[in-house]
């Protein structure tokens, strides 16, 4: 706790011992900022991918579709059919036929408006809903076949799993690219740090000479490294979650992309960036600092 404390009070005479600028300053600056910035990316998509999979998940684990496969003058019969069966299965909340405006609009973005069924051999489509417990798909199945010849029932379990799968992995994707970023800023200020000490060896030796510990010498860079990855990440996240805002809302018609971003209390999740930037800040300058110390004693 002392060490975090000695971060944020201000010494002057041990800021003496860091150029406050040169290229180690601007690359310190320029690295946690570009770091941040994606991070903020990397923390929209993982969310983003979150809300997918639970999206997915809900809508389609409690929904099922019955396809009346007939000829034209039997469809209507055997859908009337199909629904007296599905009304008297236990687990099914409700069904219902879909119209031919409804099967059209589903239809349209692959063979385009104002579609006419009646030209087509396009099965009858009904929607099913489930209750919490669900229904039975083997046992459904039987009944379908035996009353209703043409009826394919499709619980969407099939396809539901590898969407939900696709999108957990996505998630995982992000917040592995969040922590690679966390690597790199740790080895960029690592970098920094270690060229900083470099170039002020010699400095390091008189300090030395007049009785200055190693703990004050290696604070002072940890001092004003953590400062500055704090200082860029907190810039780059800014200017991030500013694009993120500017990024068109979440839409059916737009897809996916457009609902990468945060929602709610999400907005404050890449408010954490500056401060994990500056931990690992702390952490690698303090690692770098006392290791190249110990190589100039």
């Amino acid at each position: 706790m002392s060490s975090l404390r000695a971060v944020f009070a201000r010494d002057r005479q041990a800021d003496r011992v860091v150029p406050p600028s040169g290229f180690t300053a601007q690359l310190t600056l320029f690295a946690a900022g570009a770091m941040a910035f994606l991070a903020v990316f990397a923390l929209a998509l993982s969310l983003a991918a979150g809300r997918l999979a639970d999206r997915w998940g809900d809508e389609l684990a409690r929904s099922a579709t019955v396809r009346i496969v007939a000829p034209q003058d039997q469809r209507a019969a055997q859908t009337a059919a199909a629904l007296r069966i599905l009304e008297t299965t236990k687990g099914v909340e409700s069904a219902r036929a879909l119209s031919d405006e409804e099967q059209s609009a589903l239809l349209a973005p692959w063979l385009g408006e104002g579609l006419v069924l009646d030209t087509l051999p396009v099965p009858r489509l009904i929607e099913v809903i489930e209750k919490e417990e669900g229904f039975d798909p083997a046992g459904l199945r039987l009944r379908l076949s035996a009353g209703v010849p043409g009826a394919v029932l499709d619980d969407h379990s099939r396809w539901r799993a590898p969407l939900v799968a696709a999108a957990d992995r996505l998630r995982l994707l992000g917040w592995v690219a969040t922590l690679l970023i966390a690597a790199a800023v740790a080895a960029m200020v690592t970098l920094a740090a270690n060229a900083a000490l470099a170039a002020n060896a010699q400095v390091i030796a008189v300090l030395r000479l007049v009785g200055a510990k190693d703990d004050y010498i290696a604070q002072a860079f940890i001092r004003r490294f953590t400062l500055r990855a704090l200082a860029g990440a907190a810039g780059g996240t800014v200017i991030g979650m500013l694009a993120i805002l500017l990024m068109p809302r979440a839409s059916e018609e737009a897809g996916f992309l457009t609902g990468l971003g945060f929602e709610g209390l999400h907005w404050l999740v890449p408010l954490l960036i500056p401060v994990l930037a500056a931990i690992v800040a702390f952490v690698a300058t303090g690692a770098a600092a006392r290791r190249t110390l110990r190589e100039l004693a």
